[in-house]
């Protein structure tokens, strides 16, 4: 395996707590120093878990300790903290999106292949065993030969229980850019990059509510179309639908399944990373619950660290790379441009390899 790399966090708030809960119990990373603006909460991870220095974030870009860069800062903060740690000689690994716009993406990616640096961006819940066993099963036929998708988050939006959800529906907000890397993330694993897009898009309120909190009852202006519609065009030709929206009390819906010339798959919330593939053969008439082929078992958000970390030390690719993110911004960007041109299609400029499948049973540190 290799010595652990050494990472630091950049960006200690809620989310932090899920990656550093995990990547404290896998062999193959060592999380060895926190940093936020609030030096206050870099001190509070410092103090719970061992072995975790508090630092500013440019005490931590320059620290000879630190390998690697956990980006979990806001949105808007992306692009420049990773430029900053892959221009300090860190690889980097971030939450999503990669960036808010391909523009800021770009210059990420571009520093990295010049510096001979990694970059990896979650989602990682695709590394777990709900989609790469819907993926192992596509791959040996169980349905035959896949023609068409259908993707879908439903919801009314983050208001009715987060203190604070002005930011969900602001420029970079909304369900397509918070949702979409999960849902399309996991469609590219299973079926492939996209090459084309049609969108449409709409709002149902100008304004929402907050629903909880010290804020409770206050309103705020909705400055983003929160139900997007596409039909997205798989290089591979498969067809999928993909409906996100915050405009939706409530459905009865799938996450996603896939259709193919012998049945059909029904996948898991890609926002998970396990749960049951069902199986609907033409034969039986029936569904059924597929064993687990593939995926980290137990695993939770860190993994995409963990697997980077391994193909740092030991060669070859990791799976949530920051070229698959990039792919993702993209068809999510395209969409919403096909939207404001009344649904044109538009074609999508990049492309990206599948990923590797994870075989079952797989661990981060030798898969």
């Amino acid at each position: 395996m290799g010595e652990p790399l050494r990472v630091g966090v950049v960006g200690v708030g809620t989310i932090s707590k899920q990656y550093l809960d995990v990547l404290t119990r896998l062999p193959n990373v060592d999380v060895v120093a926190a940093a936020d603006l609030d030096t206050s909460r870099a001190k509070a991870v410092a103090e719970k878990y061992e072995g975790i220095r508090a630092l500013t974030p440019d005490e931590l870009y320059d620290d000879a300790e630190v390998e690697a860069v956990l980006n979990l800062t806001i949105p808007v903060a992306h692009a420049s903290v990773s430029l900053a740690a892959l221009g300090a000689g860190k690889h980097v690994y971030g939450e999503k999106p990669l960036a808010v716009t391909r523009e800021e993406a770009r210059p990420v990616l571009e520093a990295a292949a010049k510096a001979g640096l990694r970059v990896g961006c979650a989602p990682d819940t695709v590394l777990g065993t709900g989609t790469q066993t819907a993926r192992a099963l596509l791959d040996r036929g169980d349905i035959g030969v896949p023609t068409a998708a259908t993707a879908f988050f439903v919801s009314p939006g983050p208001e009715p229980w987060h203190p604070d959800p002005a930011f969900y529906y602001q420029p970079g907000g909304g369900p397509l850019l918070d949702m979409g890397p999960y849902y399309l993330s996991a469609l590219i694993t299973l079926l492939g990059p996209i090459k084309r897009v049609t969108g449409r898009a709409s709002r149902a309120y100008e304004q929402r509510t907050v629903g909880s909190g010290p804020k409770q009852g206050t309103t705020f202006p909705v400055e983003v179309d929160t139900h997007v519609s596409g039909v997205i065009e798989h290089e591979s030709g498969v067809l999928t639908t993909v409906v996100t929206s915050f405009d939706v009390w409530a459905a009865k819906l799938p996450r996603i399944e896939v259709y193919g010339t012998e049945g059909t798959l029904a996948v898991p919330d890609p926002n998970m990373f396990d749960g049951d593939v069902e199986v609907f053969s033409p034969s039986s008439r029936e569904w059924t619950v597929a064993k687990v082929a593939g995926g980290y078992a137990n695993a939770g958000r860190g993994y995409g660290v963990a697997d980077m970390a391994r193909a740092i030390r030991q060669g070859g690719k990791h799976r949530a790379s920051g070229e698959l993110a990039y792919h993702v911004l993209d068809v999510m960007e395209s969409l919403l441009e096909s939207a404001a041109q009344g649904g044109a299609p538009v074609d999508v400029e990049s492309t990206v390899e599948r990923p590797d499948p994870v075989p079952e049973g797989a661990t981060p540190d030798a898969a």
